[in-house]
């Protein structure tokens, strides 16, 4: 069953992941396409407004509505199970008692009813509710912003596609961070569900938490994980403050009716700065995953293809619209492109 989770997304994440390289290579023969996918990707202002299959693009929120339902549920279900089953142990931790323990000399990790020995799973575990913890502070602002930055105008549409292509990400992406102890935790749950039907609830054994108990094995971790997190919260900053200066433009261009040239913070360097933000945090996932998660890699891939494709056009809008637009700005990847 692992194999086949993880299989289905990694092949899910190249299938996302290939026409979008196709379509930004510079061969004449491509250029439908790269006109096809373009067709699917456009949305707002660079979007005609003639093109069927479209919704509103409002409907952004729904996004990050389903990636905050999904992702606490996944990290509700797995903090819960790495607790009960995957406890570890609240002494310092240090690569030398891996060591030691790997060589049989200690023992970093307490077992308690645990169905699994092994440290690199019980590593793994609790690994897999950071990266959670962390998507789920991205998909929690995404999901404010879409609600109280953005002001979508009521004729600004996206394609159908691209609706259903957010959908599968928001879907998809929180799933991959949690893949390879997915089968796992389903059988933990299934076996407490199938213990309380059979049981009841007066004979179950009394739940006795401590929230410290839940905390402390993150702070276990090793230094991948906390590099991983400042550049995450790195590009988690300026996303923000990028989302605020382009929902400060929709809601003056309300009363001018134009649009305006972005101004500050990484707008001074490419056109598309809260694209390059969200690479930064997907890469800062890559590196607390461990930098070696190749399905962390492939969802890192997808990101970087699909942002890079539509800062080009965005920035081509730019340029068309704007006569004096900063020759200095790139698209998305600042001196490169």
């Amino acid at each position: 069953m692992e194999i086949g989770i993880v299989g289905l997304l990694r092949a899910a994440w190249l299938a996302g992941t290939f026409p979008l390289i196709v379509a930004s290579l510079p061969f004449p023969g491509l250029r439908w396409i790269h006109e096809r996918v373009m067709g699917f990707a456009l949305r707002g202002k660079t979007m005609q407004t003639s093109t069927r299959f479209t919704v509103p693009q409002r409907l952004f929120s729904h996004f990050y509505l389903v990636a905050v339902l999904w992702t606490s549920l996944l990290l509700g279900s797995i903090w819960i199970y790495a607790h009960n089953e995957e406890p570890l142990a609240l002494k310092p931790f240090s690569y030398s008692a891996i060591t030691e323990h790997l060589t049989g000399g200690s023992h970093l990790f307490s077992f308690h009813k645990s169905r699994s020995p092994s440290l690199k799973h019980r590593y793994n575990v609790w690994k897999s509710v950071f990266l959670l913890l962390l998507m789920e502070i991205q998909v929690s602002r995404r999901l404010f912003e879409s609600i109280n930055v953005f002001n979508y105008s009521p004729s600004a549409r996206m394609h159908i596609m691209g609706y259903l292509t957010g959908i599968f990400f928001y879907t998809a992406a929180p799933l991959s961070l949690c893949c390879n102890i997915l089968p796992d935790v389903l059988t933990y749950w299934k076996d407490l569900t199938s213990e309380f039907i059979v049981r009841g609830k007066a004979q179950m054994p009394p739940a006795d938490y401590n929230i410290w108990e839940f905390v402390v094995p993150l702070t276990k971790l090793g230094w991948r994980q906390w590099i991983g997190t400042v550049i995450f919260l790195w590009g988690w900053i300026h996303q923000h403050r990028c989302h605020k200066i382009l929902g400060s433009l929709r809601e003056n261009r309300e009363q001018r009716e134009e649009y305006v040239v972005p101004r500050g913070d990484w707008f001074e360097i490419v056109s598309c700065p809260h694209y390059l933000a969200e690479i930064v945090i997907y890469f800062g996932l890559f590196v607390a995953s461990g930098a070696s998660d190749i399905t962390v890699f492939l969802v890192l891939v997808f990101v970087v293809a699909n942002l890079t494709f539509a800062a080009a056009e965005t920035h081509r809008w730019y340029k068309r619209k704007f006569e004096e637009y900063p020759e200095r700005r790139h698209a998305i990847i600042p001196f490169v492109c």
